[in-house]
């Protein structure tokens, strides 16, 4: 093979970055979707071709200043941070700026997930229903959304202040649920709704807010 139909091969852009399956979000593309109008082979951990792919763009991801120091001249997480992007359709910079780790695991920012359920087109965008006393142990929030295919309303587990007390999350040191209970009430109670409704969306890791109150 020549060099130039390697290069060919082995060539990495944002049409075949974005062009993979997003975890249930999006159809796989179809042989006359895909560049150049044939099936070629996707940048992951599929194929060796795949794999060899995904490392150009890990490596030139990692390069770039404007991509979170974290994971500058880091190949291995930044072809990690490629991969998830691919599955969930979305930006390599975007998922980059909302993954972090805590206690040695990957974790997303709330806002993030909360933006992948928004955005994702099967349901509404999440609403907030406050109950009880503010400030009281009975001060609660419940997420709330539709589900476009049915009509079908969504409504998440009640979250209380009672509640992180009791589990613990409430007085850990450092806890934002001291100072900012009305958004970390908001943020467990959205993310209580994707993980019961459709756990896909997050891949199986948990938000930063949950890994930091479980303290793994």
């Amino acid at each position: 093979m020549g060099t130039k139909e390697k290069n060919d091969v082995v060539r990495v852009n944002l049409t075949e970055l974005q062009g993979s399956n997003a975890a249930g979000l999006s159809s796989p593309p179809q042989a006359s979707q895909t560049p150049q109008g044939s099936a070629g082979p996707q940048a992951g951990f599929n194929s060796p071709v795949g794999f060899e792919m995904l490392q150009r763009a890990a490596k030139m991801l990692s390069s770039g200043t404007i991509f979170p120091e974290r994971f500058r001249n880091n190949i291995g997480d930044c072809a990690i941070v490629a991969d998830i992007a691919l599955r969930l359709s979305a930006s390599p910079l975007f998922v980059a700026q909302n993954l972090y780790v805590v206690y040695g695991s990957p974790a997303w920012s709330s806002k993030f997930l909360i933006g992948l359920w928004n955005s994702c087109g099967r349901y509404s965008a999440i609403r907030y229903e406050f109950l009880g006393t503010e400030g009281q142990d009975d001060w609660g929030c419940i997420a709330k959304s539709k589900e476009w295919a049915t009509g079908e309303e969504l409504v998440g587990p009640l979250v209380t202040l009672s509640l992180a007390k009791k589990e613990g999350w409430f007085e850990k040191r450092g806890s934002k649920w001291q100072t900012m209970p009305a958004l970390m009430l908001r943020y467990r109670a959205a993310t209580f709704l994707i993980n019961t409704v459709a756990p896909e969306l997050g891949m199986g890791i948990r938000t930063v807010e949950e890994a930091e109150d479980i303290g793994e």
